[in-house]
């Protein structure tokens, strides 16, 4: 990689801290076949989850492996006073403690958000080969589309020697040759096919299909059997135990198309979801109030399901706050998503959180407020942001979704412009389009928790309501402005969508002078929100700005997504200088602990930890009954992807 690295960035603190997520009192409420299909999902997850590493760099893998090995050899509080008594200080002890801590819950060797992403030499990927340059990329995609094919469950090696895996296509195209084989990932798929079995006596009908539809995906890598079971994962409405599991978001592949695995079980936490449950039956309401024209709405509301979770097990690379999937443009357009907000990420991912550059009132109020006030921007960021908007179709046969004489709201135009057969929203956007859907998320929330009628669903009216909206503004305008730039390196961009995001809104609202930014001292900065403004010009430029952003969604308009997005994403002066004042005062991440499960004479027991570095390495050793397996199969596949990554 070329150009000057801070590498202080990319390290962990030896007091890194660590924060239990809990869920004794929801597991507790279920029952003991519910427990056991939980216990067994967790398995499938957490085995599924392991693909992250290789997804992450050609050495995660072998790191994991020779980590985990190490400290199943030895406990880490043996490994300790063995390394001690040996000459090594505490000091030389912990910092081994932190990596393997972090390459754990991490899904890697790289802090999350952190990692480089992007085509070699500048960027760092495995779902390309070390070979391929983004007009490789570029190339695929049209391959691809020209195929009906989809690519969130591919990786895309260049000049592929001859393999043993079985060649489902072959074409020649020009000079070059395209091959479609099977089997990435095998080993690790098998394993986890072996624990969705074990899970499917405690389903129910549903259930039942939906999971026998994700073992024949992962056993044969069809997306459509992926699909198939997606959509039984809509139909499966308030379930007490929710599971999803596949490669599903898009943010770390440099073509934005790719999907890294990820898997969650969790339990259903009921006063929350009947906060949610009310959102959803008003939410028609609500997506009226939305600034653009119902023609880019979709034509029928698909109501969702939509609960508040608690967190059992969640297997990627980070854990969010809050999902609305499946990502699937087709399922979503026409036949819905389900929302989750992870209700006890929310708590755990600020505690110990401080609030630089703020006046002591706002300080004040972030503390009392903040947690509220995301799990209001969560719930309208996921239904009515992701939930929200149509996209403008041209099937192959000619047929349209939108009227031929419809208007652009943004030109006073006719359209020009409109997703081909084939297109997606990923595929249309790429290395832009994950930022850009969070963006527009981000604002609707902004936009809609000024409603009067949203905030009395969550129970806030009158100074309480004044304040809620005001901290949820407030909350978006620090992390934009006083937090966004961790995530952007010179020379490199935007690392984070949603930091990207958060910095273009915090933007458009200084343009119009509702949120301003001083310097007070050489390293200190001001960050304050005008709360008069907000319902006024405020509201007003985030009306114009998601009208913009719908648009150019609707109509697959990538070069005036980019146009505005891009410009708005740019980092100059005075950002330039501001952000060493922000790298200055930045703050470790949480590092969040997940529980157990164990079977223990035909009864599943939550097993948890306490909130130390050791207690986090402990956890995944407790993990994985057969590590032995597990070792095998990751150190095999990535000796396979050795050659394409040298």
């Amino acid at each position: 990689m070329s150009g000057e690295l801070d590498k202080s960035q990319f390290l962990l603190p030896l007091d890194q801290p660590v924060v239990t997520l809990d869920v004794a009192t929801a597991f507790s409420q279920l029952s003991n076949t519910e427990k056991l299909y939980a216990h067994f999902l967790s398995q499938a997850a957490w085995t599924g989850g392991l693909i992250t590493l290789l997804q992450t760099s050609p050495e995660s893998g072998p790191v994991f492996v020779l980590l985990h090995k190490l400290f199943s050899a030895q406990h880490p509080s043996k490994f300790r006073q063995t390394a001690i008594a040996h000459g090594f200080s505490d000091t030389d002890v912990m910092s081994l403690f932190v990596y393997a801590a972090g390459v754990f819950t991490n899904a890697g060797n790289y802090k999350t958000g952190r990692t480089c992403l992007g085509f070699p030499p500048e960027g760092c990927t495995t779902y390309f080969s070390s070979n391929c340059t983004s007009e490789d990329s570029a190339r695929v995609q049209n391959w691809l589309k020209k195929h009906n094919l989809e690519s969130y469950n591919t990786r895309c090696f260049k000049s592929i020697l001859a393999s043993d895996v079985g060649e489902l296509q072959v074409d020649v195209d020009g000079k070059y040759k395209y091959r479609l084989v099977q089997g990435d990932y095998c080993l690790l798929m098998k394993l986890l096919n072996r624990a969705l079995e074990k899970a499917l006596p405690y389903t129910n009908q549903t259930e039942l299909f939906m999971l026998q539809s994700y073992i024949r995906s992962f056993r044969t890598g069809s997306i459509n059997e992926h699909k198939q079971g997606s959509r039984l994962w809509i139909q499966n409405k308030t379930p007490a135990i929710e599971t999803y599991i596949g490669f599903i978001e898009t943010y770390r592949d440099p073509a934005g198309v790719r999907g890294e695995f990820e898997a969650f079980v969790a339990m259903v936490n009921r006063p929350m979801s009947k906060k949610f449950k009310n959102l959803v039956e008003n939410a028609q309401q609500f997506l009226g109030h939305l600034p653009w024209p119902k023609d880019f709405e979709k034509d029928h509301f698909l109501r969702p399901d939509f609960t508040s979770l608690d967190v059992l097990s969640f297997a990627g690379s980070s854990i969010p706050a809050g999902i609305n999937i499946p990502n699937y443009d087709d399922i979503r357009q026409s036949e819905g998503f389900k929302n989750v907000a992870l209700g006890n990420v929310i708590p755990a991912s600020y505690q110990f959180a401080q609030t630089p550059f703020l006046s002591v009132s706002d300080v004040k109020l972030l503390r009392e407020w903040r947690v509220l006030a995301f799990e209001l921007q969560v719930g309208l960021h996921e239904l009515l942001g992701h939930g929200s908007g149509k996209l403008f179709r041209k099937e192959a046969d000619g047929n349209r979704n939108f009227p031929r004489t419809l208007i652009n709201p943004v030109t006073g135009n006719p359209i020009t412009s409109c997703y081909q057969h084939g297109d997606t929203f990923d595929s249309r956007f790429g290395s832009i389009g994950a930022a850009f859907e969070e963006c527009r998320a981000e604002a609707v929330g902004l936009y809609l928790s000024l409603e009067p009628s949203v905030l009395e669903i969550f129970g806030y009216k009158d100074e309480d309501a004044d304040d809620i909206k005001y901290v949820n503004w407030l909350a978006l305008v620090w992390a934009g402005a006083g937090r966004s730039l961790e995530m952007w390196e010179p020379g490199r961009g935007w690392l984070q969508a949603h930091a990207q995001a958060r910095f273009v809104i915090t933007k458009v609202l200084m343009q119009v002078g509702v949120v301003r930014v001083t310097q007070p001292h050489r390293d200190d900065l001001l960050i304050t929100l005008d709360r008069n403004s907000i319902s006024g010009p405020g509201r007003n430029a985030i009306s114009h700005f998601l009208l913009q952003l719908q648009v150019f969604k609707s109509l697959g308009d990538v070069q005036s997504a980019k146009r505005l997005f891009g410009g708005l994403s740019e980092v100059d002066e005075p950002w330039l200088t501001w952000r060493s004042i922000i790298i200055s005062r930045k703050q470790p991440r949480n590092m969040l602990l997940q529980p157990n499960t164990e079977l223990v004479n035909d009864t599943i027991m939550l097993k948890t930890y306490k909130p130390h570095v050791e207690e986090v390495i402990t956890s995944w050793l407790d993990r994985f009954q057969d590590p032995e397996q597990v070792y095998s199969a990751i150190i095999e596949l990535a000796r396979g992807d050795f050659p394409h990554f040298t």
